[in-house]
């Protein structure tokens, strides 16, 4: 059952040498030393998987089971010389870190919780536990939006700074440099969309004090060496050359982040390697204003920059209307709620509930040039307020009502700044359906009503038909339907498509279609400890999901979906199945009759429907397991640590194999049928362990069987397809 995770904590099966979703390379001998799923640690803490490593330990996540299975992270320190020396000095270092953190209490930084030691495989780890924050790093965010040709807008890194900067003066208050900002270490967070700072680099100056101090030969406390951490670009060049640090240093590195996130390029790629200065406005144009406070926090000399985050802040005062927004290399059209299903548009992926809101202007105003002449002026109203058949290029703003696990996330603190497009509702049309004909108006409204009664975020829907759109129409990618008659053929072609969608998306349960656009990696973590729990494992889990979703959308088996808007659907099918196996309708334990050695379970499986058995078998044992059943009904036997696939996804209907663990081992039954099918599974199990209650009547000792045996109902039922 164990899985291989890259540094980004994508999910591989065990054996892999390079992650199938972003590329790495996996260091198979490393992962394999490292602490693996399902142990537990301080008595308390069940290791979920890993999250990452650094050069100075690796970090995972865990459920606390004294709060309830909490969700939390656990980040090691494991010094590669083990005396005594190292471990006393470590921890003593560790402590006194871990008290300035617990000190930080920030409602956007992550709350520490405790620093424990613990000795696995005959070596001493020192662990720092803090709260798990469930979003994406900002590198993440920017990954996903460069593949679609898209940036950060000035209005959004504008905001990003203004939100981070309180944090930054609350920790500079106290004495505290976080040393290391990056888009990796700044995490969206997905219940409130706030940017949250993580990993302090005074973590890893502990660790670097430790090494430092051991090849030293010092075994006195010294003064710990000037730290030389820092990613190179974000931090300044007094830390990195000398490990000087003050408050500014840390706003060095956040404008470095911003430009990043603005360009889509690395520093290096902006920085000029003689003067050290940064060459950002080859690559973007930017409001004179918001450039120059960049350009001040980014100073090669110190005393030349902003000395606190509150100068910052007082700088950044200028009107929002004084920059435009960046610019987006391909157009799309956006669509207003009152015309939700008029036109694809090409927005941003919901690949994970943390999206921020892209809007750009057309490419009459896209150009390195200053733009704010007088005709240029003239033009932007005229785009604004003119013909129907110019739409600006944008991306919704996908962030209304998110949610966590199934409760609205609504009730926010409006006080809280929240990231907001620069197009506002203002300068749509009032009555945007009024320019269609009457059939199309009355196809639109129905499609708008289907969707409301479902329960489906809007922005998830819009993005979601786009995506099998533009599938369909490759050819069209690179433009934007209008609302001209010439595009009647294809708005409706793209409202046909949005209403076989809500169709299939109907299917779901109602809890699961409201969480649409908020699936992450964090969910299928949970399900994975949860069913665990009860001898299941997320293959088996991954079988149901997959079933009743390839059922709906066909087309996309053996696609790379997970990070797509239709991999949000695969979640929320999945999130169903798992609600099943906790209820235990999708699950049964096989357990023989006193005496027996085979036991058979008669049953039927609906329509794209699946089960888990699971039957606890001892090694040795010989076991045999026969299905009889439609063709159309596929199986897998999995053994307790996954290791052993005997059957998967199989139309075969007897195996026999000498067990070669014990464990619960799994059956799964799916169907990939329309229409009911019925099943017979027998499980024989010979030369069994005793067990001490009751005493078998039969002379065979050996342990029962399970037999399957499915035929199909003799009216069908059609299923829609796109």
């Amino acid at each position: 059952m164990n899985s291989v995770y890259c540094s980004r904590g994508h999910e591989n099966p065990f054996g892999s040498r390079f992650c199938v979703y972003c590329g790495e390379k996996l260091d198979i001998a490393a992962i394999s030393q490292g602490i693996q799923p399902g142990l537990i640690l301080g008595d308390r803490y069940l290791i979920v998987r890993q999250l990452g490593q650094g050069g100075f330990g690796r970090t995972y996540l865990a459920e606390d089971v004294n709060r309830f299975r909490e969700l939390c992270v656990l980040k090691e320190f494991s010094p590669q010389v083990q005396t005594a020396y190292v471990l006393q000095k470590a921890e003593e270092l560790f402590e006194r870190e871990a008290t300035v953190l617990y000190k930080l209490q920030h409602p956007q930084i992550p709350r520490f919780r405790e620093l424990f030691r613990s000795r696995f495989n005959d070596k001493e780890y020192l662990f720092l536990v803090q709260d798990y924050v469930e979003g994406q790093t900002y590198r993440s965010l920017l990954e996903t939006r460069l593949k679609q040709g898209l940036r950060f807008t000035e209005a959004e890194v504008r905001q990003l700074l203004q939100q981070v900067l309180p944090v930054l003066e609350y920790i500079h208050s106290l004495g505290v440099i976080h040393r290391d900002i990056s888009p990796d270490n700044l995490i969206l967070r997905q219940i409130d969309q706030l940017p949250v700072l993580i990993d302090f680099g005074g973590v890893k100056q502990v660790a670097a004090t430790v090494a430092y101090q051991y090849y030293q030969n010092t075994a006195s406390p010294a003064t710990p060496p000037p730290t030389i951490l820092g990613k190179f670009g974000y931090a300044p060049p007094e830390q990195m050359q000398r490990g000087l640090v003050e408050p500014h240093s840390d706003l060095y590195a956040l404008a470095a982040t911003a430009l990043v996130l603005l360009t889509g390029k690395q520093p290096s790629e902006l920085i000029d390697s003689n003067t050290l200065t940064w060459r950002w406005r080859r690559e973007i144009t930017l409001s004179p204003a918001f450039g120059l406070v960049l350009d001040k926090m980014l100073s090669p000399s110190p005393t030349e920059r902003y000395q606190s985050a509150r100068q910052v802040l007082q700088a950044l005062t200028f009107p929002a209307g004084d920059y435009p927004a960046t610019q987006r290399p391909a157009p799309a059209a956006s669509i207003p709620e009152t015309q939700e299903a008029t036109a694809p548009t090409q927005s941003v992926a919901p690949n994970t509930p943390n999206r921020l809101p892209q809007t750009v202007f057309t490419s009459a105003i896209s150009s390195s040039k200053p733009w704010w002449t007088s005709g240029k002026i003239i033009l932007v109203l005229l785009l604004f307020t003119g013909a129907s058949g110019v739409s600006f290029w944008g991306v919704s703003n996908l962030i209304s009502s998110p949610q966590k696990d199934g409760n609205s996330e609504k009730d926010r603190n409006p006080s809280t700044p929240q990231p907001t497009p620069i197009s506002s509702s203002s300068k749509q049309p009032i009555q945007p359906l009024s320019k269609y004909s009457p059939e199309e108006q009355a196809r639109k409204q129905k499609l708008q009503e289907r969707r409301q009664r479902l329960g489906i975020d809007k922005n998830f829907y819009v993005s979601l038909v786009d995506q099998i759109f533009w599938e369909q129409n490759p050819s069209l990618q690179k433009r934007s339907l209008t609302d001209d008659a010439a595009d009647a053929q294809l708005r409706q072609q793209w409202d046909n498509i949005a209403a076989r969608v809500l169709q299939k998306l109907s299917k779901l349960s109602s809890q699961a279609r409201q969480r649409l656009g908020t699936y992450s990696g964090a969910d299928r973590d949970r399900w994975k400890v949860d069913v665990n729990n009860l001898h299941v494992s997320s293959r088996a889990l991954y079988d149901l999901a997959d079933a009743a979703f390839f059922q709906q959308f066909p087309e996309q088996e053996g696609k790379n979906f997970i990070n797509q808007p239709i991999g949000q659907v695969w979640h929320a099918f999945a999130a169903d199945k798992f609600n099943a196996i906790l209820a235990k309708s999708a699950l049964e334990e096989i357990v023989f009759d006193p005496g027996a050695v085979s036991k058979t379970i008669n049953g039927t499986l609906a329509g794209s429907d699946g089960k888990v058995f699971i039957a606890k078998l001892s090694q040795e044992q010989l076991m045999e397991a026969k299905l009889e059943a439609d063709s159309k009904i596929l199986w897998s036997v999995y053994s307790p640590s996954g290791k052993y696939r005997f059957l998967e996804d199989s139309q075969k209907r007897f195996v026999s194999e000498k067990l070669p663990e014990s464990g619960f081992y799994e059956f799964v039954l799916v169907s990939r049928a329309s229409v009911p099918l019925e099943y017979r599974l027998t499980l024989k199990v010979l030369n069994p362990t005793p067990t001490p209650s009751p005493t078998p009547t039969s002379s065979d000792t050996s342990t029962p069987a399970v037999t399957l045996t499915a035929k199909p109902t003799p009216t069908p039922q059609p299923t829609s397809t796109l």
